[in-house]
C-alpha cells in the first residue's frame, strides 16, 4: 500500500460526504468543520477560496481546489462579502451569529444553497479519515491548492457531477469511489506541476532502486525484512542501497520500515477491534510488548491508552445537518 492508497483507506471505510452547492452573489460560506481534506470543483460560475491566513485564492469553471484541516476557509463569491452561514464540526450548519441558518436551504438530493439554478454551482467533497499513514500525504500538501482548467482537465468532473445528484440503490459506494478518483488524480496532478514541492518519498518511489525497496516495505511491512533482502530485490548491493535510499528518503531503510510500522499500527488501533497482539502482528512485531515498547517510545504513550483516546479522533468531519 504506498502513501496516496493509504491516504484513501479512511474514506474507503468510513464514507465521504459529497454535496452540489449553488448559489446567487452575493454568497460566501465559513468552513470550520476541520476536516482533514476537502476536494472542490467550480462546476459553474467563479468563486473564492480566502484562508484566514495566507493569499485569497479565484476559482474558475472547472478549476479544482483542495483544502487541507483543521484551518477554517471562506468560499465566496468575492472577497468582500461576508459569511452568512457557517459549517460547523458538529454536523451543524448555523447562521454566523450561531442562530438557525436560512439564507442556504436542502435543495433536494445532495444539494444546498440558494437555488439549484444558481449562477454559481461547486461540488465539494469532504473526508473525515484521520489516519497516521495519511498524515505522510497530507502534511506534505499546502494548506490550499488549486489545479486550473487550462493547465489540467480533469476527465472526472462531468461524471462526478452526473451522478451527484442520482438517488439510486449503491449510489453512496458510487460516489464514494468517484471522490477517491478525483483527489487521487488531483494529487497526481499536483504533485507533477512546477509550483509543487513532493515530499522525498514521493519523489523516490519513482526512482528505479530505492522505488523498489519503498514499496516492498510499503507493500509488506510485517516482513522481517532486511537492508540485505531489500538490496537483492533492488539489484544492487547492501552499502549502496542504504546510501541511495538515504538520500533520497531522508532516513536509512530501516528506519522508515519503523514508521511505516508503527503508523499502520496506530491506524489499525483507532479504526479496528484488532487485539494488541493481532496487530504487532500485522506491523511486524514479534509480540504485543515489543510493539508497546516502540510504540510508547514514538508516541508517548502506549497502544492501550492510544486507542481509549482514539489518537485524537475527535478532529473528524462535520456534515451540514440534514444535507445527507
Amino acid at each position: 500500500m504506498d502513501a496516496l492508497a493509504g491516504l484513501l483507506e479512511g474514506p474507503r471505510a468510513k464514507g465521504a460526504f459529497l454535496i452540489r452547492a449553488c448559489f446567487d452573489p452575493p454568497w460566501s460560506v465559513r468552513i470550520e468543520d476541520r476536516a482533514p481534506v476537502s476536494v472542490m470543483v467550480m462546476l459553474r460560475g467563479e468563486g473564492w477560496l480566502i484562508p484566514d491566513d495566507g493569499e485569497k485564492i479565484h476559482l474558475g469553471t472547472n478549476d479544482i481546489a483542495v483544502a487541507r484541516g483543521p484551518e477554517p476557509y471562506v468560499c465566496a463569491d468575492d472577497p468582500a462579502t461576508e459569511p452568512r452561514a457557517v459549517i460547523l464540526p458538529d454536523g451543524r450548519c448555523t447562521a454566523p451569529d450561531g442562530s438557525e441558518a436560512k439564507d442556504y436551504i436542502d435543495l433536494g438530493t445532495r444539494t444546498w444553497g440558494g437555488r439549484t439554478d444558481g449562477a454559481a454551482v461547486m461540488l465539494v467533497g469532504t473526508y473525515q479519515m484521520q489516519g497516521e499513514l495519511s498524515s505522510r500525504l497530507l502534511d506534505a500538501l499546502p494548506p490550499q491548492l488549486v489545479l486550473r482548467k487550462d493547465v489540467w482537465d480533469c476527465k472526472l468532473t462531468p461524471l462526478l457531477a452526473e451522478e451527484i445528484v442520482r438517488d439510486e440503490p449503491g449510489q453512496e459506494v458510487v460516489l464514494d469511489r468517484l471522490l477517491d478518483l478525483l483527489l487521487i488524480a488531483t494529487l497526481r496532478a499536483w504533485f507533477a506541476s512546477p509550483e509543487a514541492s513532493p515530499p522525498a518519498w514521493y519523489l523516490a518511489l519513482g526512482d528505479p532502486v530505492v522505488g523498489v525497496a519503498l514499496r516492498a516495505l510499503q507493500d509488506d511491512p510485517a516482513h522481517p525484512w532486511t537492508v540485505a533482502e531489500l538490496a537483492a530485490r533492488a539489484g544492487v548491493s547492501r552499502a549502496a542501497l542504504a546510501r541511495h535510499f538515504t538520500e533520497l528518503v531522508g532516513e536509512p531503510p530501516m528506519a522508515y520500515l519503523t514508521g511505516w510500522r508503527l503508523a499502520l499500527a496506530a491506524d489499525l488501533l483507532r479504526d479496528t477491534a484488532l487485539t494488541v497482539g493481532a496487530i504487532a502482528r500485522k506491523a511486524g512485531y514479534g509480540s504485543p510488548f515489543a510493539l508497546s515498547t516502540a510504540f510508547k517510545r514514538e508516541y508517548g504513550v502506549s497502544p492501550a491508552e492510544f486507542r481509549e483516546g482514539r489518537g485524537g479522533a475527535g478532529l473528524g468531519a462535520g456534515v451540514p445537518t440534514g444535507l445527507r
